[in-house]
């Protein structure tokens, strides 16, 4: 009986995926901090991996059986505007320091599903091997 190691990886490889690009999304935030009319922007990231898990991500569409199904991540995320706390002169909305706790808390969780991804590998390796350690 053959492998589906789609199934297998999809939940963590998605969650590490998504926690790649709000990292992108956040680190934006953060640069530009001091930019005249910048909006600060954030995802839901519970509701962008259930979307992305159920197949709502970016698809091309195909004509012929023998056809690749496409490239990209297949991420279709959608970003909102933080509301910000306290509203600055110059219209930008960014909050440092709540984008920096955000940044840092996103950072962690970036790692820990890198360490499922890890462990789920290395048990599968090990159930490969016949339990044999190397």
């Amino acid at each position: 009986m053959p492998l589906d190691l789609d199934s297998i990886f999809s939940f963590n490889a998605t969650a590490l995926r998504l926690r790649a690009y709000r990292t992108r999304v956040l680190a934006a935030n953060i640069a530009n901090a001091d930019t005249p009319g910048y909006k600060a922007r954030d995802l839901d990231f519970r509701a962008a991996l259930r979307q992305a898990l159920d197949g709502g991500g970016v698809r091309l569409r195909t004509t012929h059986p023998r056809h690749l199904a496409g490239g990209g991540d297949g991420l279709a995320v959608e970003l909102a505007y933080r509301v910000p706390l306290q509203p600055s002169r110059d219209g930008n909305t960014v909050s440092l320091p709540l984008e920096q706790a955000a940044f840092a808390r996103n950072s962690v969780m970036h790692a820990a599903a890198l360490r499922f991804l890890n462990g789920q590998v290395k048990g599968l390796l090990t159930a490969i091997k016949g339990g044999q350690s190397r």
